[in-house]
């Protein structure tokens, strides 16, 4: 590859805070040569994205971050390389946004009770189309100066113990893996460190999604704390999955930057060959 490899960023699309284009941008200004768009359960950035990339030489993996949710943990797990048209996936995403949409004004109407903060206080946060969530409750907060930024917000008002929280209903990690990979996509666990599938991704049921197809760990990652990652990497080694290294980038949304965490050549080319459902978009730079 002519330049770093990061697996894992965000459009405001769904809760990144630059477009498709501004994230292509954003990726060849970092000199970055590969670059997953990999937004919560939508794939409508690809089209502007492929757009954006044509000509920069930067290679443009399309993909999805699936929301799964189990014993009340969430896990998300990416999906590479994916059929965009696959019937069951696109089934699967149409009803996980919309019950985001619902979950999202039910927590805005709980913290309207104490705080001054409407539903138009949050679609003025979102573009159209976006897969609103609460990220974008957490910049409503900020615009209306209830918080300093989308991180205090998540620490005070929208933390799962503040007394506003409703959990998020989204199929099981194991459907997860299975939509994803029936739709020819590569199925990887997003930051598995983390306190969602830290908790519940114990035996057997690690083993239930590896034989259903799950193909990686995303290892290399800022929520990944390192007694983690020791941990997952045995996980790893013990089924033969491959490991990925991200930054999960947001814009301004989140302290992530672009390339701060890469993934090896060999395995995004393991990556690429075992997908069916799509292919990487590349175009040379343009002169």
């Amino acid at each position: 590859m002519p330049g770093p490899i990061d697996l894992h960023a965000h459009s405001s699309v769904s809760d990144g805070t630059e477009t498709p284009a501004e994230l292509v941008a954003a990726g060849v200004a970092a000199g970055l040569g590969v670059l997953a768009i990999t937004d919560h359960d939508s794939t409508a950035g690809w089209d502007q994205a492929f757009v954006a990339a044509d000509g920069t030489g930067l290679e443009l993996v399309p993909g999805i971050e699936l929301s799964t949710q189990l014993d009340y943990a969430s896990v998300h797990i990416l999906g590479y390389l994916i059929d965009p048209a696959d019937a069951d996936l696109v089934d699967a995403t149409a009803a996980i946004r919309s019950e985001r949409l619902h979950r999202a004004e039910s927590m805005v109407k709980r913290i309207s009770r104490d705080y001054a903060l409407d539903w138009d206080d949050v679609l003025a946060q979102a573009t159209p189309g976006a897969t609103i969530g609460r990220p974008h409750i957490a910049d409503a907060l900020v615009a209306r100066g209830h918080v300093s930024d989308r991180t205090a917000a998540f620490q005070t008002i929208l933390h799962w113990q503040g007394g506003y929280y409703r959990p998020h209903e989204a199929p099981a990690p194991l459907e997860g893996v299975r939509l994803i990979t029936n739709a020819g996509g590569v199925a990887v666990i997003a930051h598995p460190g983390a306190r969602g599938p830290e908790r519940v991704l114990r035996e057997p049921r690690m083993r239930e999604l590896v034989d259903a197809g799950l193909f990686g760990l995303e290892l290399a990652h800022r929520d990944n704390p390192p007694r983690s990652r020791a941990h997952w990497a045995e996980i790893a080694a013990r089924y033969g999955l491959v490991t990925t290294g991200s930054s999960d980038y947001h814009g301004t949304g989140k302290p992530n930057r672009l390339g701060e965490n890469k993934t090896d050549p060999e395995v995004y080319a393991a990556i690429v060959a075992r997908a069916t459902g799509s292919r990487p978009f590349r175009t040379s730079a343009s002169a």
